[in-house]
């Protein structure tokens, strides 16, 4: 009995030395996958400029003709290389950068990518190629801030050769040489129709708050692909829905009164339509504050750089700047989930009448979506007790960006119960109650890409569930209102039609359920019609479950269009529970998304991705994203076709498999749009829920839960694990918000 006993306490010690271990590996690796930091981002600067060969000068500066970096983040260490240090403590590996530089000093200007390493002291520099050794047009890098200037220089000599258009048609509103009544402008994308070209059309706005949803008719087409801004020429302009071939016809036009003239209504600042000030009757009480949300006796995570833990989940998080949010080594209670659940890319495809309507096709990696996640304001953006943190980038700029408070990690109640039952006695009373309040850790961060604010949220259960979640808010993009716009869209305001868009959303879900031989099989219902047992004159008629093992990356594609399978479900066929089921987690979809262009349509081609609500491949180094900065403007001859991706039909039988997940949904803008699109019913993501991976409801170990029972007099009776005592109710810090990013 004694060496029973030793024994016993034997395999408790070793199992918990070996949890114990298994989180200071986690711990120990999560670096790997932390952001550059702004030293590293100095000195992969510094030692780049420093090599003659480069001939490296200032990113800012109005030359376009010059050799500069664009984008610097972290380049990611390969899975098995990561995997080593987290599954067995070993070394990490070496730290290197991603740098875009784009080479417009030279006879054939061109876009390359190199690693840099090791940092943060830097003493090489390799190329860096996509899959197939595709070239990277040098028309397809984004758009800088040098180019922008020239894009207003050239919009200020176009604007000055029809000022009276303008200026009567805003009443008294101008481009050129404005003071207090100023237009602005929105670019649209792509810029051009086919591969190699770079020409934009422009649309004007008054530049008031909230200019997205106030076009003013005019809109121009401009050719900016040389580098010599002075050679530069506008294409077609289209002013009030009449087409010319230049700015001299329209206001040669407009003296002589042959066309179709516009007078827009005036607007004071307090009655702006698309202003957060508020209007009208308000129900509400002002004179108290709302519910808060509180920690009674403070938090329950632990933040420790970029590495979280809490309730049983660990992992690490960065924020690509070329793309967003992402997370890694996610675990619970030890165990792997995932390696990756990252975002890949964001694309909202309009439709309309205008030709900056009918051209746009934002494709948000484009616009360094990761780099666009602004200051978050505490008790809106994430309750007042979250814990922020800062974020750095390095594009378009000559120093590391800060960008203060931009990303926050907190706990929060539902207001739901994860689990209860109220058990009744059927007698006026009952045999007991049970419940487990819901709370959940939320990692957040957001991305304003011009007019559109995406809130991305990674959300953490006590079950073992995790949820990936995206609210779009923001302006609606909106353009000039036209008789034939009503069928691409709604009028939500004099002269301004909303235009129908459809939001996609791609994700990385890189599984590994335990341990990185996974399958993947779709589950679906059947119905059987079978004689009744116990009664042979009558039928039984019930849904039977039938599952579809997928064995390669073409079977396990499900198209837009086609019946998606009830359950999707990744699993372990080398690893059962207690009840001798296959480990394994579902993909559970929060989603109204459908396709956006036909198969193999043009533009289609750069988001070949967007076919699939769901695809999955094996895992490969070679893979790491689905999309790339360069695809809004060319995506046409993309560097990064996911296609290729599952084009091979590899086995995915006992393998390391990725979930590419596609999300999204139908916005038809309306008036209660304006002057926001408010976030209820614009929210979409997908949950990674456990399915016969533990034995029992892990939020068992909660000690949240409550149990009521009656004692023998029928009294109430609560059994309880966590303090009575509620401590204080609010904090006690006032409401800051500052709102800047700068270098540092």
């Amino acid at each position: 009995m004694a060496r029973c006993c030793c024994m016993l306490v034997l395999l408790v010690a070793l199992g918990v030395c070996e949890a114990s271990r298994g989180r200071e590996w986690a711990h120990h690796g999560a670096s790997m996958f932390a952001d550059l930091t702004p030293r590293e981002m100095r000195d992969v600067r510094d030692y780049l400029q420093g090599k003659p060969e480069l001939g490296l000068t200032a990113t800012r500066g109005k030359d376009l003709k010059k050799n500069s970096i664009l984008l610097m983040e972290l380049h990611l260490p390969r899975k098995h290389e990561a995997l080593r240090t987290l599954d067995r403590g070993q070394a990490k590996p070496t730290r290197q950068a991603r740098v875009v530089v784009q080479f417009g000093n030279q006879a054939q200007p061109n876009i390359t990518e190199f690693i840099v390493s090791p940092l943060p002291f830097p003493t090489s520099y390799t190329g860096k190629t996509f899959k197939g050794d595709r070239p990277i047009r040098f028309e397809s890098r984004p758009i800088t801030a040098a180019e922008y200037s020239h894009i207003i220089d050239i919009l200020q000599k176009i604007t000055a050769k029809v000022h009276k258009v303008l200026f009567e048609t805003t009443g008294g509103f101008s481009f050129h040489n404005c003071t207090n009544r100023c237009l602005t402008f929105s670019d649209i994308a792509p810029r051009g129709l086919e591969s190699g070209e770079r020409r934009t059309w422009i649309m004007l706005q008054k530049f008031v708050e909230g200019y997205f949803i106030h076009p003013v008719g005019f809109e121009v087409l401009v050719n900016h692909k040389d580098l010599d801004p002075e050679r530069w020429t506008v294409e077609k302009v289209w002013y009030n829905g009449q087409y010319f071939d230049n700015v001299e016809e329209l206001a040669e036009r407009y003296e002589k009164g042959t066309l179709e003239k516009v007078q827009l209504p005036d607007h004071d600042d307090e009655d702006l339509y698309s202003t957060y000030i508020p209007r009208g009757h308000s129900n509400t009480r002002t004179d108290i504050h709302g519910p808060k949300l509180v920690e009674p006796q403070g938090p329950r995570y632990h933040v420790d750089g970029n590495f979280v833990e809490y309730a049983g989940w660990s992992f690490a998080f960065r924020v690509r700047s070329s793309a967003g949010l992402q997370i890694f080594d996610l675990r619970f209670n030890g165990e792997r989930i995932a390696y990756e659940v990252s975002l890949q890319e964001a694309i909202a495809f309009y439709s309309g009448d205008t030709p900056a309507a009918m051209q746009t096709k934002y494709i948000d990696a484009g616009w360094a979506m990761g780099t666009v996640d602004y200051e978050l304001a505490p008790g809106i953006d994430c309750p007042e007790i979250a814990t922020f943190l800062d974020l750095h980038h390095y594009y378009d700029t000559d120093k590391p960006m800060r960008y203060k408070n931009a990303l926050c990690v907190f706990e929060m109640t539902t207001g739901m119960p994860l689990r209860r039952h109220f058990n009744s006695n059927f007698q006026g009373s009952y045999n007991f109650f049970g419940g487990l309040e819901n709370h959940v850790l939320v990692l957040r961060t957001t991305s304003t890409v011009y007019n559109y604010d995406y809130i991305w949220d990674f959300l953490f259960y006590q079950n073992g569930v995790m949820e990936s979640r995206v609210s779009a808010t923001g302006y609606i993009h909106a353009t000039f209102f036209t008789p034939n716009g009503l069928h691409y869209g709604s009028k939500v305001y004099n002269f301004v039609l909303g235009n129908l868009h459809t939001h996609l959303i791609h994700y990385k879900v890189d599984l590994d359920i335990a341990g990185r031989e996974n399958s993947f099989e779709s589950m679906d219902l059947k119905y059987v019609n079978f004689t009744n047992p116990w009664s042979h004159k009558h039928s039984v008629v019930q849904s039977k479950l039938v599952k579809t093992q997928h064995q390669t990356e073409r079977s396990a594609a499900f198209r837009f269009g086609k019946k998606f399978p009830r359950y999707v479900h990744f699993y372990n066929p080398n690893e059962k529970n207690k009840w001798g089921h296959q480990k394994g987690y579902r993909i559970q979809y929060n989603s109204h998304a459908n396709s956006v262009l036909p198969r193999g349509w043009r533009e289609e081609n750069g988001i070949s991705w967007s076919r699939y609500p769901l695809a999955v491949t094996r895992h490969k180094d070679s893979e790491p994203t689905s999309s790339s900065i360069y695809t809004q403007n060319d995506p046409w001859e993309p560097v990064v076709s996911f296609e290729d991706y599952i084009r091979n039909n590899e086995d995915i039988t006992n393998q390391d498999l990725v979930a590419w997940v596609t999300v999204g949904f139908l916005h038809v803008p309306h008036s209660e749009d304006i002057p926001n699109t408010a976030t209820p019913g614009n929210s979409v993501g997908f949950f990674l829920r456990p399915f016969n991976f533990f034995d029992e409801d892990p939020s068992l170990s909660s000690r949240s839960t409550v149990i009521v029972r009656p004692d023998k007099e029928g009294k109430p009776k609560v059994q309880r694990w966590t303090p009575e005592v509620v401590g204080h109710c609010v904090t006690d810090k006032p409401f800051f918000y500052n709102g800047t990013y700068a270098g540092v």
